[in-house]
């Protein structure tokens, strides 16, 4: 199989999925997320592989939707408009629609039979962080960084695994904040499985590849749906639908709407670096929450 903006290659037992565009951080571009399902389902239909490890090329995991195609380009994003050939104003569910085959197709990692390993270093942020928490395991660098900073502005995890991994209080403290927090800080509070100096990553995620590796398929497969059913049990795929939902309208809510124009005036990074400062973002946006508060 071709692909356009990931690597494929098995060795052993172990598949490795490569996101491959490190030019742009390997920033998320549309063909990015259908490929990383494709090569998903290839890892499962090959009898010879027994794990899959997800990581990047370059100085990146991921760094994102490429804000470059989807913010600083004039007009609607690709596949959220009314009309046959993307014309016309936002459609709700047309974003939905779009948004929602991504957010299925990063939980392929989820889904897959075989357990799968995110091996992050550097920035895994935005949909970066949708990616990586959708693997079974994460393994990080203790400098690389995880958050999702849209969270202030223009974005809602599709994939909802925040709360999954953190529970309630403390997928709060990150998702209403956008902060971001290294390798270190995201063990500690269980984020992902472990943090380790950046030289000894592979060394870390090779090891812990080779042990599940030498494990039949059918007890992996046993015990990775064991546990999913809990998650699916107490609500995912619902609780996927609102965030989803709700990711389309943070992106035309009053703020949401001034960012796009920013990024489209003075580029995503200078919107971005807005967004982040801790000032109050786009305060002349704002509308009160009631029709009926008083002015």
């Amino acid at each position: 199989m071709t692909f356009q903006d990931i690597c494929y290659d098995t060795s052993g037992r172990v598949a490795t999925i490569t996101l491959n565009r490190p030019a742009r951080l390997n920033a998320i571009s549309l063909a990015m997320p259908g490929e990383i399902a494709a090569a998903v389902d290839l890892a499962n239909r090959d009898d010879a592989v027994h794990v899959i490890v997800l990581t990047g090329q370059g100085r990146a995991f991921c760094s994102g939707y490429d804000l470059v195609d989807f913010a600083e380009s004039g007009g609607e994003q690709p596949g959220s408009q009314l009309g046959a050939e993307g014309s016309g104003p936002w459609d709700p569910m047309a974003d939905y629609y779009g948004m929602k085959q991504n957010t299925e197709h990063f939980m392929s990692l989820w889904r897959s039979y075989k357990p799968t390993i995110a091996r992050i270093h550097g920035p895994a942020v935005a949909g970066g962080s949708d990616i990586a928490l959708c693997c079974d395991l994460a393994v990080m660098a203790q400098d690389a960084v995880i958050g999702y900073p849209p969270a202030r502005v223009w974005g809602c995890p599709t994939t909802a695994m925040w709360v999954y991994r953190l529970g309630a209080e403390r997928a709060k403290r990150m998702l209403l904040t956008g902060d971001l927090v290294s390798g270190r800080e995201a063990a500690d509070m269980g984020l992902v499985l472990e943090s380790v100096p950046a030289e000894q990553l592979d060394e870390r995620v090779d090891a812990l590849a080779a042990r599940m590796a030498g494990v039949p398929k059918n007890q992996l497969m046993m015990q990775k749906l064991m546990i999913n059913q809990a998650f699916h049990n107490m609500g995912l795929e619902n609780t996927q639908m609102f965030a989803t939902l709700f990711d389309g309208i943070t992106r035309h809510s009053p703020e949401g709407v001034w960012f796009k124009q920013r990024a489209e005036a003075v580029g995503f990074k200078q919107a971005v670096a807005e967004r982040d400062s801790g000032e109050p973002i786009a305060a002349d946006a704002s509308r009160p929450l009631s029709p009926y508060t008083d002015s």
